[in-house]
């Protein structure tokens, strides 16, 4: 058996870069019912399929350069910038992103689509790391993807 490491488990922006410093990453994958429930349903409730939804939430440390003090293009702040504040060049689009192992050893595992940044946000404690969390709200489909 294979067991994932979630070292392993990263999220890309649309150039396909990893998004810096990341320390967890989630993807949450949501098909929601409608209701059919009658009068031959014996009290209970009934249900079909209704549209699915998912989400991939990001986690990291925050920092605006590297170990060696460059400057780093990557950050949560220039996800930020690039694709909600009004002084990116893609302001408010959704963008391609990636979750997963995208190496390419068979059986690499990852999901890919289009989702906008609908949520960051950032946190600094007393001698604490600085830290920031991002959530991307998928819009149409999400495409899983195994290398052979």
């Amino acid at each position: 058996m294979a067991i994932l490491n979630g070292t392993d488990v990263k999220v890309y922006s649309a150039s396909g870069t990893l998004v810096a410093y990341a320390q967890t990453a989630s993807i949450t994958i949501n098909m929601e019912t409608r209701d059919i429930s009658n009068k031959e349903s014996a009290g209970f409730a009934e249900s079909l399929e209704g549209q699915r939804n998912w989400e991939i939430s990001l986690d990291g440390a925050y920092a605006w350069t590297d170990a060696g003090g460059s400057q780093i293009t990557n950050s949560a702040d220039d996800v930020l910038e690039q694709y909600v504040l009004e002084a990116g060049a893609n302001k408010r689009e959704a963008f391609a992103i990636k979750w997963g192992n995208t190496g390419s050893t068979t059986g690499d595992t990852y999901f890919s689509g289009s989702a906008f940044l609908t949520s960051f946000s950032a946190t600094g404690g007393v001698e604490d790391t600085a830290t920031y969390s991002m959530t991307f709200t998928g819009t149409a489909g999400i495409i899983r993807t195994v290398a052979a």
